[in-house]
C-alpha cells in the first residue's frame, strides 16, 4: 500500500477530494493529514474520516530533519500539498525527490510565488484581463511554485466573471484532476 500524507493549512477541500477518491483504493491510502494551523478545518475532515492528523509545531517545521523523521515514522511514500502555505524545507524535498506534489490555482509560471494563493491568485488573474486560467500540478522543489510541471488544465474565463466565479470553476478543476494525477504519479513510483 502506498501511504500519502496530505499537507493543508485551511479548509481542506482538495484534501477531502483526495480522501474521497482514495477511500477503499486497492493501492493508495491517505495515511496522515498534516497542518501548520491548529484551527484548520482540514483537521476536522481528518477526524471525520478517522485519519491520523498532526499539527506541526514551529520547532518541527524549522527542523526539516525532524519533519523527515516524522514522515518516515508514519511510513509515508508520497506527500501531497493541498492548500499548504509554508515553503517545504529543503531536507524534506531532498528526502522525497519527485514524491511531493503541489497544485496551484493558475497557469504557472504566471501568478505563482510567495503570497500567491487562493483568492489572491484569482483576483490577480481577473484584474489582468486574462481570457483563460486553470490549474498547474507540479513537483515541489525548494522554491514556491517553481517545481517541474506534471500537468496543466485550462478553462476559459467567461465575460463578467468575478474572482469568486473563477475560484469556483478552478475548484471544480482541482477536484477533478488532482486525485487521479496523484494516483498516477504515486503508483508509477511504486513500480520503480
Amino acid at each position: 500500500m502506498i501511504s500519502l500524507a496530505i499537507f493543508a493549512s485551511g479548509n481542506g477541500s482538495n484534501a477531502q477530494a483526495m480522501i474521497d477518491y482514495f477511500a477503499g483504493h486497492s493501492l493508495v491510502e491517505v495515511a496522515l493529514i498534516v497542518s501548520d494551523n491548529p484551527q484548520a478545518y482540514v483537521l476536522e475532515r481528518a477526524r471525520l474520516a478517522a485519519i491520523p492528523a498532526i499539527t506541526l509545531s514551529q520547532e518541527v517545521w524549522r527542523s526539516g530533519t525532524q519533519l523527515v523523521h516524522l514522515m518516515q515514522h508514519h511510513r509515508i511514500h508520497c506527500i501531497v500539498l493541498a492548500g499548504y502555505l509554508k515553503l517545504i524545507p529543503a531536507e524534506l524535498v531532498r528526502a522525497y525527490p519527485r514524491r511531493i506534489l503541489n497544485i496551484h490555482p493558475a497557469l504557472l509560471p504566471k501568478y505563482g510565488g510567495k503570497g500567491m494563493y487562493g483568492a489572491r491568485v484569482h483576483q490577480a488573474v481577473i484584474e489582468a484581463g486574462e481570457r483563460e486560467s486553470g490549474i498547474s500540478i507540479h513537483y515541489v522543489n525548494e522554491r514556491y511554485d517553481e517545481g517541474e510541471l506534471i500537468t496543466q488544465q485550462r478553462l476559459e474565463i467567461l465575460p463578467g466573471w468575478t474572482a469568486t466565479d473563477l475560484q469556483q470553476a478552478i475548484h471544480a478543476l482541482e477536484h477533478r484532476w488532482y486525485p487521479p494525477t496523484v494516483e498516477k504519479i504515486c503508483t508509477a513510483f511504486n513500480k520503480i
